[in-house]
């Protein structure tokens, strides 16, 4: 796979340590990717040695700096990581090597269930984030449901929490339902409403009843969410082929 250039447009925190980076591939072609997909960044440890990294895009096809021009990801700190210190060393013009888009956690066009489980955790929910467009097509020319189950710690860790409302708000088949495990957010302040939940998604899941006759599940984000809800959608009744998975283990 071709290793190309991506330059360093701007970045804001998402979370007490996790990162919004925007980039645009310096070498003057577009990235086409699919919804889902992620890409790889190339560099080396201090004694030289090659190394890698694996990140969702969390591109919006419909960005404003144009159709396919944009590379978003987040990154999420790690005391001590490389690419930690890649990243944040990272000033904006700079910038870094990658290759891609790899994996096929994508949504399938030849899918004709009726309503879409998302669940992930943590930086797990950047590729639902690239999938909202093909989302609000599916609404609306196939009469499609979405449920976003998000797991996050404390409000302050919801990823892309106020988008991820927005498009529910304006989307009735568009359900959000952040599950925090420490701290709920307090009356008044953002996401305090009827749909958040205290706990894990693996706790959440049943609430939703999986139905094998309608759904298809993804899964993404933190190996122990991963393996206990693919767990309990098989015990639903769900066949394999309607789980579709996607794994994040973080690396220094």
């Amino acid at each position: 796979m071709k290793h190309f250039p991506l330059k360093l447009v701007s970045r804001r925190m998402l979370a007490p340590s996790v990162g919004h980076y925007v980039f645009l591939r310096d070498d003057g072609e577009p990235l086409d990717f699919i919804p889902g997909q992620f890409i790889q960044v190339h560099f080396d440890y201090a004694d030289g040695t090659p190394t890698k990294r694996s990140y969702s895009l969390a591109t919006i096809h419909d960005h404003a700096l144009g159709p396919g021009e944009a590379v978003e990801i987040a990154v999420s700190y790690v005391p001590g990581g490389s690419a930690t210190a890649l990243f944040e060393g990272l000033p904006e013009g700079g910038a870094i090597t990658a290759s891609g888009p790899y994996g096929r956690f994508c949504l399938v066009p030849a899918d004709t269930n009726r309503r879409y489980l998302l669940i992930a955790t943590g930086t797990g929910v950047t590729p639902y984030r690239s999938m909202l467009p093909q989302l609000e097509t599916l609404m609306r020319e196939r009469g499609v449901e979405v449920v976003l189950l998000f797991g996050a710690r404390t409000p302050a860790e919801l990823l892309y929490g106020d988008e991820f409302r927005a498009f529910a708000d304006a989307h009735p088949g568009f359900r959000f339902v952040p599950c925090f495990s420490r701290e709920l957010p307090g009356e008044g302040t953002p996401h305090a409403h009827a749909d958040v939940r205290h706990g894990y998604v693996q706790q959440t899941l049943a609430e939703f009843a999986p139905n094998p006759a309608t759904d298809i599940a993804y899964l993404c984000g933190n190996p122990n969410m991963v393996d206990a809800c693919f767990e309990a959608l098989k015990a639903a009744g769900l066949a394999v082929p309607q789980i579709r998975r996607e794994k994040y283990v973080s690396s220094k």
